[in-house]
């Protein structure tokens, strides 16, 4: 159900007429100091937006459910097809973007992690780099930001009048009402904010501005101008949401949060107040359905808002001098073999979509598969500004990539850990490690904290990502993969040991681990 009373004529008057005088009263004061030859770098991150809800990815809603404005950075910029988070859930994914460091080295491992202000390195570095830094939007880290400039929702924030955190204040208490009418939605406010900052900063300097969306994140409540937004239109449905194939295994049987009825205790047709007694067919489709449209219109929220931002950019001359990314801090399940949320490590829920625009740099059109993931992101926007990555930050610098080279020691895997035992979504703990070809993931079924939820059976899964990509047939055990496998455990050793990501710490883990490894 839709909160407040957000009316289409009063959103327009409030963005419309007032931004269109603010536009053209700033573009007559802008000062050469603005283009600067340092480019400025606008950092736009939504909360759960999966790669496969953009259009420009290519996916099945591609033609029903566009997405223009982040469209215009795969048309005008690159697209990667493969960048990957290192852990699918909101804090962890935060603290990696911002350290340049998988879960155990920043110590952020869950949800119940922080990142100290002596961790967040990449604001730190581009403050002494000369630019002006803000945050706006959602934190969720926990302590103070260390930007120069913050306007953050307090926790996961609130969709409707939300209140936000302001600098200037004491931290946490620093919390203040910012709609400018009654019941804004969080991702017009959140953009309100990132425009009024935009027009009052300190023009002798060049920007670096981290916008991030709440949505698409549950509850997944739209602005009312969206609600009749899909009324009329059938979102396509995954194959595997009715045939699941040889996906998963024993580990993993029964598992996860469920469209339909399979999860007795949590589903999305409970979610979305869909008639219990409807047939399992018919309940799950009615699931789907409201499901997809209430998250496909949150996405067109963040699509219109990041339309705003451009209109901006380019009315006051600073579109073509300022690095404009565009990410999500983790994909989503939409659906696929009868899941929603994240966490795991299917591609759905792993992949992030990663597009980047910069016409003084990249090639417009430009697409690319090479291999990235979130401990990348730091590096490459430091270098941006033209420094040096850390010897901390176990990531690298990607700008090579987009100026259209590979290097030749290019990474050709990546690791994945999820800590969570059955928590939230019913997902078991387990890592794994992601090439081009192959996805290997063992699910070890204990919680890191001893104590936790019960364990589960631990056990394998293998998918050829070239022949099989939305993972219908695990092939661990198969024979004639044996070789993969046993390529595949080898790496998994030795990134779990180059990124500190090792059990040593977890005895009760790594018994499991050794019992199981050769299995």
């Amino acid at each position: 159900m839709v909160k407040g009373n957000c009316t289409r004529r009063r959103f327009l008057k409030t963005i419309g007429l007032g931004f269109a005088a603010s536009v053209l009263s700033e573009t007559a004061g802008i000062t050469r100091a603005a283009t600067s030859k340092r480019p400025n770098i606008l950092y736009i991150m939504s909360d759960d937006h999966a790669a496969h809800a953009i259009s420009a990815y290519g996916s099945r809603l591609a033609k029903v459910a566009p997405t223009p404005n982040i469209d215009r950075l795969a048309n005008e910029g690159i697209l990667f097809e493969n960048c990957f988070c290192t852990n699918s859930i909101c804090v962890p994914s935060r603290a990696t973007i911002l350290t340049g460091q998988y879960s155990q080295t920043n110590g952020v491992l869950d949800l119940g992690g922080k990142l100290e202000p002596e961790k967040q390195t990449l604001p730190r570095l581009m403050k002494q780099a000369g630019y002006e830094t803000a945050m706006i939007g959602k934190w969720h880290l926990k302590t103070e930001p260390t930007f120069d400039y913050y306007c953050v929702l307090p926790g996961q924030g609130s969709y409707f009048n939300p209140i936000l955190r302001e600098s200037g204040g004491q931290w946490p208490n620093n919390e203040k009402r910012f709609t400018q009418y009654d019941s804004c939605h969080s991702s017009d406010v959140i953009t309100d904010q990132s425009l009024k900052w935009l027009k009052s900063r300190d023009r002798s300097k060049p920007f670096f501005l981290m916008h991030h969306f709440k949505a698409p994140h549950d509850n997944f409540e739209n602005a009312e101008r969206y609600d009749w937004l899909f009324n009329d239109v059938y979102i396509p449905e995954p194959e595997s949401l009715w045939n699941p194939g040889r996906h998963g295994s024993e580990a993993t049987k029964g598992m996860g949060t469920s469209i339909g009825k399979r999860n007795k205790r949590r589903n999305m047709g409970m979610h979305m107040f869909v008639d219990p007694s409807l047939p399992d067919e018919q309940y799950k489709r009615t699931a789907f359905q409201r499901y997809l449209k209430k998250y496909l219109r949150c996405v067109r929220g963040v699509d219109d808002n990041i339309g705003r931002l451009f209109a901006y950019l380019e009315q006051s001359g600073q579109m073509d001098n300022t690095i404009i990314l565009y990410t999500s801090d983790q994909g989503m399940m939409l659906g696929e073999h009868d899941f929603i949320d994240k966490r795991w490590m299917y591609e759905e829920s792993m992949r992030m979509p990663f597009l980047v625009r910069y016409p003084n740099m990249i090639k417009p059109g430009t697409r690319t598969d090479e291999i990235i993931n979130n401990t990348d992101f730091a590096p490459t926007i430091l270098a941006l500004a033209g420094l040096e990555t850390p010897d901390s930050m176990h990531g690298r610098s990607f700008v090579p990539l987009l100026k259209g080279r590979t290097p030749a020691d290019w990474p050709q895997s990546t690791y994945y850990r999820y800590w969570m035992h059955m928590a939230h979504h019913d997902n078991p703990a387990h890592f794994g490690v992601r090439t081009k070809e192959y996805k290997l993931i063992f699910f070890y079924g204990l919680n890191y904290k001893k104590g936790g939820p019960k364990p589960t059976q631990p056990g394998w899964e293998l998918y050829d990502m070239k022949n099989d990509p939305h993972e219908t047939n695990n092939l661990y055990g198969n024979p004639r993969y044996t070789d993969v496998v046993k390529e595949l455990k080898a790496e998994l050793l030795r990134l779990r040991k180059k990124y500190n990501e090792t059990d040593d710490r977890y005895p009760h883990i790594q018994k499991v681990i050794d019992d199981c490894w050769d299995t």
